[in-house]
């Protein structure tokens, strides 16, 4: 039996831990459907509020968050672009049915990349170098495309009208963009945050949470003024921002640290602002990514320069987790085209129709990436132990607070810590089974940052236990200034 990856590891940690596991498991489960369990979704939310912390609330920029509907009417589509542009090239086996995205099918037996290339083209690339089915060798079928969205509709009968689940939370944003322009006092640059669900039709879903049918965006819309992107009021506290980019015109270098003011040289003061600030985002959790640009073959077609946020999974070697794209005016001008209606506004006497600088990022992928890059594990005589070295600020607990024993007094004092901590604003949760070590080590699967445990000493001297998850080093400290001592901790 060949030995486990560590993105298996980390999978099994994740059912085994509540973290996320197939939907409608039950009932047999779809490939590309997840749900996040007890553990899972409160690192989820975490992660959420870290991401609306940084962007919507530090930066201190005019931007703002809403909620639009996940369906949508089929002329936000047509608008958009998504009903001819959203499709992926498939072929189907002649011998077992078997359908397969061809790009990625060549890429898994040419071990490069075809990405924009024409269904043609792939088409013809199969026939030269005989690609078979992967799953039964069978001769393969002319390549054709497919619309990646999910289509359903509204109403009953013959009233009844075509929509679509919304393939990116984008387009919400966009047919309410004039209506929050006006809301936020006519002000450009304006910045509409949205974190929600998007569908995609996905041929072939695989790998757990990183290419899924039904996942989670967090996305912010930055609308400009055309004639005001190359520069940005706040551009000089980024300006010597160091940016590990790997340019489209210059692959073979690989990854270079570019300045955000040798990059504004090229994209605009205002592009290269963002991307020193999503640059900063990474940096506080540790991750190591790159902002890999995509050429014109390459890029979405609604994208004037595109760069993807890649992070290099251990087993996986380098994956998109976000992306950082200038839409221009392509869908504020697609939505007026179809709807008939203005969606310029007035800047200095002149109308414009605002530019988008998109910042997206795949929720579902960050936090895998999250997972990988803090799966330790290490063995200690005959005995394995495995945490989560997750970033506080994205754990699904402060701490675990024991009793040593469940009697002689230390359950009612285990209650006492509970609830002293839990009014200092500390989320906390109590485990009172099995052995100090078997519960230290829930914990640690999980990620939780501390454990807390009240033994007979507590008594004698009004003090804890407090462990570290990733040392495992332990202190006496007074319960008095306990909650004080875990928030210098969780700051440093």
């Amino acid at each position: 039996m060949s030995e486990q990856t560590r993105y298996d590891k980390v999978v099994d940690l994740a059912l085994r831990r509540g973290l996320f596991y197939p939907s409608s498991e039950l009932h047999g489960a779809i490939a590309g459907f997840y749900d996040y369990g007890s553990v899972g979704s409160r690192i989820k939310n975490n992660w959420e509020n870290c991401w609306r912390g940084f962007f919507l609330r530090r930066l201190g920029e005019p931007f703002v968050e809403i909620q639009p509907a996940e369906v949508a009417p089929e002329k936000v589509f047509e608008a958009s672009g998504h009903l001819t542009q959203f499709v992926d090239p498939i072929t189907e086996c002649g011998k077992c049915g078997a359908v397969e995205r061809a790009d990625h099918l060549l890429e898994s037996h040419l071990k490069e990349g075809f990405e924009g290339l024409s269904a043609k083209g792939l088409g013809a690339l199969i026939k030269k170098h005989k690609v078979k089915c992967h799953k039964c060798g069978g001769d393969l079928k002319e390549v054709s495309v497919l619309n990646m969205m999910l289509s359903t509709r509204i109403g009953t009968g013959k009233l009844s009208k075509p929509a679509y689940m919304r393939p990116e939370t984008t387009q919400g944003v966009v047919v309410n963009f004039k209506r929050e322009y006006l809301i936020n006092r006519e002000r450009l640059p304006l910045g509409i945050a949205v974190i929600g669900r998007a569908f995609r039709n996905e041929i072939a879903p695989r790998q757990t949470l990183f290419r899924m049918r039904e996942f989670t965006q967090a996305e912010i819309q930055v609308f400009c003024d055309p004639s005001e992107l190359a520069k940005h009021a706040r551009f000089s506290e980024v300006a010597t921002s160091k940016i590990p980019v790997v340019l489209a015109k210059e692959r073979k270098k690989g990854i270079q640290m570019v300045s955000a003011k040798a990059l504004a040289k090229e994209y605009g003061e205002v592009y290269a602002y963002y991307m020193a600030r999503i640059s900063e985002f990474y940096a506080s959790p540790g991750l190591r990514v790159r902002f890999f640009e995509k050429n014109e073959e390459e890029r979405a077609f609604y994208n004037k320069y595109q760069f993807d946020i890649e992070y290099e999974f251990e087993d996986g070697g380098w994956r998109e987790i976000a992306g950082f794209h200038y839409r221009t005016d392509h869908d504020l001008a697609g939505h007026a085209r179809v709807s008939g209606q203005d969606l310029s506004v007035n800047r200095n006497g002149k109308r414009v129709i605002p530019h988008i600088v998109e910042l997206s990022f795949g929720v579902d992928r960050n936090l895998l990436a999250l997972l990988d890059a803090g799966y330790r594990e290490e063995k200690k005589k005959d005995e394995m132990r495995v945490w989560l070295s997750l970033p506080p600020a994205v754990a699904p607990f402060t701490a675990g607070v024991y009793p040593l024993v469940n009697k002689d007094r230390l359950p009612e004092k285990t209650e006492e810590v509970l609830q002293l901590l839990r009014n200092a604003g500390l989320d906390v949760f109590l485990d009172d089974g099995g052995s100090i070590g078997r519960r230290y080590a829930r914990a640690d699967e999980i990620g939780v940052p501390f454990g807390i445990t009240i033994d007979y000493d507590t008594f004698k001297d009004d003090s804890v236990t407090v462990r570290e998850r990733d040392s495992t080093k332990q202190e006496r400290v007074k319960i008095k200034v306990l909650a004080e001592h875990l928030k210098n901790k969780l700051n440093k």
